[in-house]
């Protein structure tokens, strides 16, 4: 999703944004069918709850994650705390009704599984969503904790990633076959974004930027073209920066405006998105008029980057505010 000799590590990734507004418009697809249906294609509540092994890790995790946030309960036979873990997740899952679907994998029979998620012990528990693995605990947490959790990952299915989750109906067989959703038809901007990625990917910043105002320009609203484009504008202002220069001018000029800015798209293009909202942050804080303006307009356009909902743009929004008034 950009030139090769950058990191965007932290930052929206545009492909999990596509594929997620994709799975977004098959899952509401697969409810109004279900609905018109009576329930076919939904699942049985016994059904929220599966065993998952190497062989299957593939098509029933990852490729589910794009439908409903995938929890993973890693476990074994010999281990005491999970047998205290394993009922209330399994109780849980049922009771979320089909927000997430429980997936329980023996680290004793799948090792490969278990290196690869980097469990170091047992019980642990991960979540998959929209193919993007996130460590939840690990130990036997308390009923409160998990519900918590889940509460919050659940709404980051839905908010970011547009998961609207399984239907479930108590009247459905267990392991009946669902029925596989309808195809989304092509949306008139689907080329275009198509053109946008194809030339990021191939490193044509200036060609991204104009695919997607394109479609913005018909489509003011569309999520994923500010969020390209956002990510576009970012990588063109740094691809042709010398980091050592612009980094020694940041720290030789604490109140520069233009010095900052130029210091924290590098910060955000390397992964340090933290450090990028701190150092905007601070900046206002000793700048005034069209310079505090400036750093201020370049921190919002950063928050549309990494993406509204994310912890640290929330976090970064309030101290902005204390910061300004």
């Amino acid at each position: 999703m950009q030139p090769r000799n950058m990191s965007m590590s932290g930052v929206v990734d545009l492909a999990a944004v596509k594929q997620a507004q994709e799975a977004k418009a098959k899952a509401e697809q697969a409810r109004a069918q279900a609905a018109r249906q009576g329930g076919t294609g939904a699942v049985s509540p016994a059904d929220l709850v599966i065993d998952v092994d190497e062989a299957g890790f593939e098509s029933e995790v990852l490729q589910r994650s794009t439908e409903v946030p995938v929890v993973i309960d890693f476990w074994a036979e010999w281990c005491e705390p999970c047998k205290q873990l394993s009922p209330v997740l399994e109780r849980l899952a049922v009771e979320y009704n089909g927000r997430f679907l429980l997936a329980k994998i023996d680290v004793d029979a799948n090792q490969m599984l278990m290196q690869q998620f980097g469990v170091q012990g047992i019980p642990a528990v991960f979540a998959v969503v929209a193919g993007q693995a996130l460590p939840l605990f690990q130990g036997a947490a308390g009923e409160a904790q998990i519900r918590q959790t889940l509460d919050q990952l659940v709404q980051v299915g839905e908010e970011r990633f547009g998961l609207t989750g399984l239907v479930v109906d108590p009247e459905a067989e267990p392991g009946a076959e669902r029925p596989a959703a309808p195809e989304r038809p092509a949306g008139p901007h689907d080329a275009a974004l198509d053109a946008a990625v194809q030339a990021m990917d191939a490193g044509d910043l200036g060609g991204a930027v104009r695919a997607y105002k394109n479609v913005l320009a018909e489509e003011p609203g569309n999520t994923e073209a500010k969020l390209g484009l956002s990510q576009a504008e970012l990588l063109q202002r740094v691809q042709d920066a010398d980091p050592q220069k612009v980094r020694r001018e940041a720290a030789d000029k604490p109140g520069d405006a233009q010095a900052q800015i130029a210091a924290a798209d590098l910060d955000l293009v390397g992964g340090h998105v933290e450090d990028a909202f701190g150092r905007l942050i601070d900046t206002v804080r000793v700048t005034a008029g069209d310079d505090r303006d400036a750093v201020r307009v370049r921190l919002l356009e950063l928050f549309e980057v990494v993406g509204a909902d994310d912890p640290r743009v929330t976090a970064a929004r309030r101290a902005l505010a204390r910061a300004l008034f």
